[in-house]
C-alpha cells in the first residue's frame, strides 16, 4: 500500500540496524505515520499511544497487534516507562514521536526529552526519522484517505547519551529535531 498507493519513496534504509535496542524518533503529522514508520524500517517498532486510543475497542486491539502501548499524556506516565524499557530489553524498537503529538505540518518545534532518557536508561542508538507528506492524507471531516506522495528518510544512528543529564539530554534531542527537520525541509 506504501508504494503502490501512496507512491512512498524511503531513503536511508542501510542506516537500519536489524536487532537490538533501538529507539526511533520521528516527526508526527497523521494517524498514518506508526505504520508507516514501521513499515519503513523494516522491523517491528513498539509505539507509545495515547491511552483514550484503547478505549476504542477495535482500534485498541489493531493498535495493539502493532505494538502499541497506552501512555498518560501531559504527565511522567511511570507505566509506559516501564512498558517501552522492557520491549529495548527484549531487543526491540521504540518508536517515540520527538513533539509527542502531531503537528499540522509535520515539523518538529517542541521537541520532548523522553525519547533520549529512553535511550539512556537502554543504552539504545538513536535512529531519527523524517516523514513528509503525511499531513495531507486525511482531509477535514473525511473519512477515506488520500492517494497523496510520502517520503521518508532515515537519518544516521545517533549513540546513546553517556547519562540521564538533563543538559545532555536536552542537547541530543535538539540535535535530533534539528536532523529531522532538515531531512523533512528536502521534501519529496
Amino acid at each position: 500500500m506504501f508504494h503502490a498507493y501512496f507512491r512512498g519513496q524511503i531513503y536511508g534504509t542501510e542506516n537500519v540496524p536489524q536487532a537490538g535496542p533501538l529507539v526511533v524518533v520521528s516527526n508526527h503529522a497523521s494517524y498514518f505515520d506508526p505504520p508507516i514508520v514501521s513499515n519503513c524500517v523494516r522491523r517491528p517498532v513498539a509505539y507509545m499511544a495515547k491511552e483514550e486510543l484503547f478505549n476504542i475497542p477495535i482500534l485498541a486491539q489493531a493498535i495493539k497487534l502493532y505494538g502499541a502501548y497506552p501512555v498518560s499524556r501531559g504527565n511522567a506516565d511511570r507505566n509506559a516507562i516501564r512498558s517501552a524499557l522492557e520491549y529495548l530489553d527484549n531487543g526491540w524498537a521504540v518508536g517515540v514521536f520527538l513533539q509527542g503529538t502531531r503537528t499540522p505540518d509535520g515539523r518538529i518545534t517542541d521537541p520532548k526529552r523522553g525519547a533520549l532518557l529512553l535511550a539512556a536508561k537502554a543504552k539504545a542508538p538513536i535512529l531519527p526519522v523524517s516523514v513528509w507528506g503525511t499531513d495531507s492524507i486525511l482531509e477535514k471531516g473525511s473519512k477515506i484517505p488520500r492517494a497523496v506522495t510520502i517520503t521518508v528518510r532515515i537519518g544516521n544512528l545517533i549513540d546513546a547519551p553517556s547519562s540521564t543529564n538533563k543538559e545532555e539530554l536536552e542537547t541530543l534531542t535538539q540535535k535530533c529535531a534539528t536532523v529531522i527537520n532538515e531531512m523533512h525541509d528536502l521534501g519529496r
